[in-house]
């Protein structure tokens, strides 16, 4: 198995032992569509390279930050115990949707949506969530999904299967949550896992196992079973190395224009202490 969390700090290859098999790939939907999206953007210029322009254009960046995501996200649920069940990246209806995660443990299905909202200011209510003050669709759409697998489940098996709704927020600079939201619980990115091994078993090991293999198919998701393409993962490594290299490229002139104006502002105020009578 990858470990994710190395892949996102660049420590591993996105490589994967068994690609073909459902579910395995988080990020896989969104790391195709950023992808897609980079593949017009032309190369960086030398200069462009040597003062940390961004290799993502306007069209792949948000991409690429939803699959940045995900792979942290990802990373969490490996910690896991045997008892989950994990999917990635799962693809629902015929119009390209999927679920960031699914899981299957104790406690019922969860259907996991994460959202990345870097450095951003989250507020909590009971009918909405705002970030950085703006209202967003995030209730509507955890919802939703949460919707659609109890809908897949009452069609695929006899037994009534609770499934729950989680939006989880990775990156933020802070999360206010004043009030849990009805029928979707908001948790931070950190919390996550200890939160689910927390949540109270309603399945036993049977049940589990009967759900468990009836989402691990994809046919359960999607009328036909074409696994269709699998996104190329070194291709997506090789452009988080980049956009890593550029980050650290701004850093360093940051650092060294904050280090000149210091210097300046240092040689400015000798030079006025040295005019002064007396001195």
């Amino acid at each position: 198995m990858v470990d994710y969390g190395d892949v996102v700090r660049g420590k591993a290859p996105m490589t994967t032992t068994d690609p073909t098999r459902f579910g395995t790939i988080p990020a896989a939907a969104v790391i195709s569509a950023c992808l897609s999206a980079q593949a017009t953007v032309p190369p960086r210029s030398g200069v462009a390279r040597l003062f940390g322009r961004s290799p993502l254009s306007t069209e792949s960046r948000p991409w690429y930050v939803g699959a940045i995501g995900e792979l942290r996200v990802a990373d969490r649920l490996a910690r896991l115990g045997p008892v989950w069940t994990t999917l990635h990246s799962v693809p629902i209806g015929e119009r390209g949707s999927d679920i960031d995660h699914v899981l299957v443990g104790p406690a019922g299905v969860f259907t996991v949506n994460t959202k990345f909202h870097d450095d951003a200011r989250v507020w909590v209510g009971g009918k909405r969530i705002l970030v950085n003050g703006q209202k967003t669709d995030h209730l509507r759409n955890s919802r939703f999904e949460a919707q659609r697998v109890r809908k897949l489940l009452t069609a695929a098996l006899p037994d009534h299967v609770p499934v729950h709704a989680v939006l989880v927020f990775v990156g933020a600079r802070g999360i206010t949550i004043r009030e849990q939201p009805d029928g979707v619980a908001v948790v931070r990115e950190s919390e996550l896992v200890r939160w689910l091994n927390r949540r109270r078993a309603v399945l036993d090991d049977d049940q589990r196992s009967r759900v468990a293999a009836a989402l691990s198919r994809r046919d359960t998701w999607v009328a036909h079973a074409d696994p269709g393409t699998e996104p190329d993962l070194r291709r997506f490594d090789d452009l988080r190395r980049e956009v890593g290299a550029a980050h650290r490229a701004r850093m360093l002139w940051g650092a060294g224009l904050i280090a000149g104006i210091v210097a300046a502002m240092g040689a400015f105020a000798l030079n006025a202490l040295g005019s002064l009578p007396g001195m």
